[in-house]
């Protein structure tokens, strides 16, 4: 195989190493300035190096990055923004690979090497979105690694047939069926949740569920999904997308809760949106709650925002928490970085020996400065393939 090296690099930020790259995999780091007889050899220019970034909350299926303009229209509410992506989404051409493709090159030119995305399943579109998906997956040949999750945008149980498609898309191969908004979506959310956890046991999927109920209703929905976690067995294989309401409550209620997400393995997922309650991040992390970072929809008939660029989402994050010291931006590089591993069903995802080789090279001091500028990516290696320079694609 052809072994490649970047040399004279800063991963996070420390002295300067050679990368050495065999296949997929980083296969050897050694100090700055080693001699490398028969290898393809390209400076690094003392740049910081990071690993991929790995986007945990994505939706992919339904942008029109690429396409004409399209104007925020229908009601702004949850309900009217998914009737209005009903009515919408056919003339735009959602879902389609083609769409879904120009979302993942665009994510891999700002070094985002993995992501976890949801993808629509309803009665209208059953599971094409999933197959859209998977094609654009298969284009880029392994340079980005996707892992879906089914996702009923439209409700569980008020649409009669939801279920039966879920169940199909995990019999399937779907690693995961997403649910969303139990009171406030179905307004049955034991029907809900037991229907989910059902297809979740049989088939040994995950279940990523968006929630945005706040305060007491929210927290009774978290006590709904601990309690059927913890019959279920599935520890390890729940994940909340959102959940604003764990910023708003006390602090003794949160704790309560946060303990019980520890013990069962249930992680979180967060967009960071402007005006939302700050997480306990802290916490969560000295817990050892699984924690990451996503851009959500970018550019789809739900918002007009977001360009792909997880760095910007971690400058969101940082502002919301009011991260200052260098060691609380670190963290949050961490979250977009190496804290994405588990949502990708890695062991290991870091800048060592034996990783896949995902590699962003910035023109940055440290991981501070990269979350505060964003600069273009100089570099992007996916799966020991150059796939960006100088901020533009190569592939």
């Amino acid at each position: 195989m052809q072994r490649t090296v970047i040399s004279q690099v800063r991963p996070w930020g420390g002295e300067p190493v050679d990368i050495e790259i065999v296949g997929e995999t980083i296969s050897r780091i050694t100090p700055a300035g080693h001699d490398h007889p028969e290898a393809l050899v390209i400076d690094g220019h003392e740049h910081l190096a990071l690993p991929g970034f790995i986007n945990a909350h994505a939706h992919v299926d339904k942008s029109w990055w690429g396409q004409p303009w399209v104007s925020y229209g229908g009601e702004a509410s949850t309900q009217g923004r998914i009737a209005h992506e009903r009515e919408e989404r056919e003339k735009h051409g959602i879902p389609a690979a083609g769409a879904t493709e120009r979302v993942l090159r665009e994510f891999l030119r700002h070094g985002t090497t993995a992501t976890r995305t949801h993808v629509d399943v309803d009665l209208g579109i059953g599971l094409d979105g999933i197959a859209a998906v998977r094609e654009a997956e298969a284009r880029l040949e392994g340079a980005i690694e996707v892992e879906l999750v089914a996702f009923p945008q439209d409700g569980v149980i008020r649409r009669d047939g939801v279920l039966d498609l879920l169940d199909r898309a995990a019999a399937e191969g779907v690693e995961n069926i997403g649910g969303l908004d139990p009171c406030a979506i179905d307004r049955d959310p034991v029907a809900q949740l037991d229907g989910l956890f059902r297809i979740a046991e049989k088939h040994g999927c995950g279940i990523d569920i968006h929630l945005h109920a706040g305060g007491e209703l929210g927290a009774f929905e978290y006590e709904l999904i601990i309690d059927r976690t913890r019959r279920s067995g599935l520890h390890g294989k729940v994940n909340v997308a959102h959940g604003f309401a764990l910023g708003q409550l006390p602090e003794a209620r949160r704790a309560e809760l946060l303990a019980q997400f520890s013990e069962l393995g249930i992680s979180w997922t967060t967009v960071a949106p402007i005006g939302s309650a700050p997480l306990p991040w802290t916490q969560m992390r000295e817990s050892g709650m699984g924690l990451g970072l996503g851009t959500d929809g970018i550019r789809d008939l739900w918002s007009p925002y977001g360009d792909g660029d997880l760095l910007r989402v971690a400058l969101d994050f940082a502002r919301l928490h009011r991260a200052r010291y260098d060691e609380d931006f670190l963290h949050v590089a961490q979250l977009s970085t190496t804290g994405g591993a588990e949502f990708m069903h890695r062991v290991t995802h870091d800048l060592v020996e034996g990783a896949r080789a995902d590699i962003v090279l910035l023109d940055a001091q440290n991981a501070a400065d990269a979350i505060v500028r964003a600069p273009a990516r100089e570099l992007v290696v996916a799966a020991g393939r150059i796939v960006a320079e100088r901020g533009q694609l190569v592939i």
